[in-house]
This record gives structure tokens, C-alpha cells and sequence, in this order.
């Protein structure tokens, strides 16, 4: 009895453990070079986190991105964002915020959570790729990206511009 308490608390310390590990940290994301903007005081973040399944009673399963969390850059948290549309549309939304820089700590494919710095431009959007399904347009030079430790991109540098 004794030796399953403590394989039982043993176990409990290593997922508690695993779950508070620290998020993987990636160079800052910036909007599109290609794409130009319109003269605001705002810009929108489109974040495509980890995709997550759902399913209710017999419907067929849907998959959405997960929440993630919107940080100034001294750490206090601006907002929780609910990172879906509508029941079951899969596009993250387009959330708006005032021009600037912010951090994203969000759920990624391949690793638990990942934190981004963002550069926010008017009328311009900024999008985070942390669901493995992007792929910047043929010929990009590899400067222009931001990659994860595995390699797979992204978003554009915010430097870029």
C-alpha cells in the first residue's frame, strides 16, 4: 500500500511538473512585408494556435484553435482571448488592438506553450503560426521568417518593413 501512494505521488509531481514547464520563446512576429496597409491607429493579431477536437452527443467532430493569452510587454495580462468565431468555424478571429508591441503565450502543435512578442502596425494584420500548417509563399528569403526550435515557421520577422 505504501509503495502505491508513493508511485501514485511520484507520478503526480511529474505531470505537475511537465504542465508548469516554461513556454518555448521565439524571435518577434510582425505583419506581412508583402501585403501593405491602410493608414489607422489600430491593427488586427490573428493567432492559429494548436488545434484542438471537439464533439457533442452524435454530431461528427470539429476542430478549432485553443485560447491563448495577450500580455503587455511587462508581463501584466490584457486579455484572454477566446480564439474561436463560432460554434464550429476553424478560423482564429481577428482581434483588434492599438498599434504596438505585445506578447502572446499560446498553446503550440508541437510544444506545450510558446511565447511570442508581436509588433502590432495600423491597418495592418500580424498572424502567429503555431499550428504547423503554414507556409510562407515559394522563394522566401529565410531572413524574413521567424521559425520555432523544430523548424517550422512561424510568422514574418517584425522587422521586416
Amino acid at each position: 500500500m505504501k509503495a502505491i501512494l508513493i508511485l501514485m505521488v511520484g507520478g503526480l509531481v511529474a505531470v505537475m511538473t511537465g504542465c508548469s514547464s516554461n513556454p518555448i520563446a521565439v524571435a518577434p512576429v510582425g505583419p506581412d512585408p508583402a501585403l501593405s496597409g491602410y493608414n489607422a491607429s489600430e491593427g488586427t493579431l490573428q493567432v492559429f494556435s494548436n488545434i484542438i477536437g471537439h464533439s457533442r452527443g452524435g454530431n461528427p467532430p470539429w476542430y478549432q484553435h485553443a485560447d491563448y493569452y495577450l500580455y503587455d510587454l511587462q508581463g501584466k495580462l490584457l486579455k484572454h482571448v477566446n480564439n474561436t468565431i463560432g460554434y464550429y468555424e476553424s478560423a482564429p478571429p481577428m482581434v483588434p488592438l492599438p498599434a504596438g508591441t505585445y506578447l502572446v503565450k499560446a498553446p503550440a502543435n508541437d510544444f506545450m506553450w510558446v511565447k511570442v512578442p508581436v509588433t502590432i502596425k495600423g491597418g495592418q494584420t500580424t498572424r502567429v503560426h503555431l499550428d504547423d500548417k503554414w507556409s510562407p509563399p515559394a522563394g522566401t528569403p529565410i531572413g524574413l521568417l521567424i521559425r520555432m526550435p523544430n523548424g517550422e515557421p512561424v510568422g514574418w520577422r517584425h522587422d521586416n518593413l
